[in-house]
């Protein structure tokens, strides 16, 4: 808590109920993680989560477009420095590097996303937010690609799927492994995939 004049000023329940949803659905997983815990570690009482959530879905949903919007702004970062067509694929590459490299509270499990994916039933709405967040990516590979390629649609389309399965599966590798050396090795196997475009 900061202190102004001499006193605290508190976070917004919301922040502070986002802030330790996400370390908490991170680190445990979500089906672990009870409103009890949450409420516990923002430092809240149990009414302010209501107040702010419909309901534990309702606060799932609101960490996963949070993690995508983080992802999204490291992305942005990345892609703004790139030069060329080919620095911006690979800056979709580096944007999954800067996010595995984040300074997780009990170290990197992988996707965040894709973790609490698994954990949702079929045809959830978190699922599908998932879903689409996977499908932006590639659709960022694409455009991308297609500039490397222009007035190849089918071509650039086959190349950006999988240059999306490479980093899927890296980033699948790399949870597992706990750190980040499977996704510098897709992102030199991408490097070398461009090259030969």
């Amino acid at each position: 808590m900061a202190l102004s004049e001499g006193r605290p000023v508190k976070r917004p329940a919301r922040a502070s109920l986002l802030e330790a949803a996400a370390r908490l659905f991170y680190s445990d997983g979500v089906a672990a993680t009870g409103i009890d815990s949450i409420t516990a570690a923002a430092g809240v009482a149990k009414k302010s989560l209501y107040n702010n959530f419909a309901s534990k879905a309702d606060l799932v949903a609101a960490y996963l477009a949070a993690r995508h919007e983080e992802w999204l702004v490291l992305y942005r970062e990345r892609v703004a420095a790139a030069a060329t067509p080919q620095d911006r694929v690979l800056a979709v590459f580096d944007a999954y590097i800067d996010h595995a490299n984040f300074a997780y509270e009990h170290g990197f499990r992988g996707c965040g996303l894709l973790n609490a994916a698994a954990e949702l039933p079929a045809g959830a709405p978190g699922r599908r937010s998932v879903r689409q967040h996977k499908e932006e990516v590639e659709a960022l590979l694409l455009q991308h690609v297609a500039e490397l390629k222009p007035g190849e649609g089918m071509a650039a389309g086959s190349v950006a799927r999988h240059l999306a399965f490479l980093l899927e599966g890296a980033m699948a590798r790399a949870g597992l492994e706990g750190e980040d050396r499977c996704l510098h090795e897709a992102r030199a196997i991408a490097a070398q995939m461009l090259e030969g475009l």
